[in-house]
């Protein structure tokens, strides 16, 4: 049996940050329960060269490789920190360096932390119509996490706990959908 690849990617170039924690969290949770493989990246793994491309074929060899397994995962967590309500500018410059066709029909579970529950509509104002124009199938259950969901960079709050857990349940679907189609 192919193992499926669920792909994280973090839009912070913090390192510790809690949207890096929260995109491994998700992940870790979600590989385990479907048996997927993981890999997992946030901006810095990105590196400098995004801030100059205008093109994929500008990015340097990490930040394409980064690019490339984005594209090719059969699953995407993708997560945002907020600032002034949206996402930060490198993050949708990387997001705009795709192709719209490479992401068409792509399963994403959304997510997004903030300072406070001022900015938990960013994953549905922001992130779910990005992710709509590529075509991709947002999950219904989107992931916001504030501050005071956090105990340093673990996640604190039993109720981001079950939201977690829903939006798990719901990529079920597109799981055993990918496993039908590739003759598992």
């Amino acid at each position: 049996m192919t193992q499926l690849k669920l792909v994280g990617f973090s839009g912070s170039y913090g390192r510790p940050s809690k949207t890096s924690a929260l995109v491994e969290h998700i992940a870790g949770l979600a590989c385990e329960r479907y048996n997927l493989s993981k890999s997992v990246f946030d901006l810095t793994d990105v590196g400098n060269s995004l801030g100059l491309a205008k093109s994929q074929a500008d990015l340097d060899a990490d930040a394409a490789a980064v690019l490339q397994a984005v594209v090719d995962a059969d699953l995407l967590i993708i997560g945002s920190p907020t600032y002034k309500g949206s996402y930060p500018g490198m993050f949708k410059h990387f997001i705009d360096l795709i192709d719209p066709e490479q992401l068409r029909g792509k399963p994403v579970l959304i997510a997004a932390t903030g300072g406070g529950e001022r900015h938990a509509l960013m994953v549905e104002h922001q992130l779910r119509p990005l992710f709509g124009f590529f075509m991709a199938h947002t999950i219904p259950t989107a992931i916001y996490a504030s501050n005071r969901d956090f105990s340093a960079y673990d996640i604190a709050s039993q109720a981001l706990q079950e939201r977690i857990g829903f939006a798990i349940d719901e990529l079920a679907a597109f799981v055993s959908r990918k496993h039908g189609s590739i003759g598992e």
